[in-house]
């Protein structure tokens, strides 16, 4: 039985994948690396560490540099989150999030991101959520299980009695790892290997979910 939601933050409850790619874009075109629209696909749902070695496909760089590029292309993006609103959450989140509360699920943020509690605090859906794992704490990022399995812990369930809802193949690979069922959002050929696959959130409820995920 799933008694909590855990969610992907970007591509999932709003669109900061969008901002994601400008601020990559951006460094790509300052190093003189190609990259574009395509490229960027592969970069959905991982650290900002292995995005920036899958830009540099190869390209050699020392620590120094990584470092230093890692924080370029944050600067960039928070500058371009910083001017998000609730406006920016995608159709269907809120009415979701406010039923599922009111159904008395769990609700967790799962995120890779370092700046999920700014995009979080932006976006005013802070009192529907219960738990909040991010690329800050202490754990391997997805595709690995870890950032889920510490949401569980946090919520106080287990990982079977969890939904990991994701619009990056990553992070089903980390919520199947991790022992718990699947819902991907988007086109089947990046989540298809999700137990259900859902285009957006619009229109949906916990029991609509549910009964699409059982049936």
């Amino acid at each position: 039985m799933i008694r909590a939601f855990l969610f992907d933050l970007d591509g999932v409850l709003t669109d900061t994948s969008e901002y994601h790619y400008l601020g990559w874009k951006r460094l790509a075109d300052e190093l003189g690396v190609p990259f574009g629209r395509a490229e960027n696909e592969a970069l959905r749902g991982v650290s900002r560490r292995e995005s920036l070695l899958l830009l540099l496909a190869g390209r050699p760089a020392s620590e120094e540099q990584l470092q230093e590029w890692m924080e370029r292309k944050n600067e960039y993006y928070v500058e371009y989150i910083s001017q998000m609103t609730p406006a920016d959450l995608l159709g269907g989140v809120t009415e979701l999030l406010a039923d599922l509360r009111a159904s008395g699920y769990r609700v967790a943020i799962v995120s890779s991101s370092k700046n999920t509690p700014l995009v979080l605090d932006r976006l005013q859906i802070g009192g529907l959520i219960d738990v909040v794992v991010d690329g800050n704490a202490p754990a391997r990022s997805k595709p690995a299980p870890d950032l889920f399995l510490l949401a569980a812990e946090r919520l106080g369930v287990l990982p079977a009695e969890c939904l990991v809802v994701e619009d990056a193949a990553a992070g089903i690979d980390a919520g199947k790892a991790a022992g718990m069922r699947t819902l991907g959002i988007g086109p089947r050929e990046r989540v298809g290997h999700a137990d259900l696959v859902l285009p957006n959130l619009e229109g949906t409820s916990a029991k609509s979910i549910l009964k699409a995920l059982e049936g």
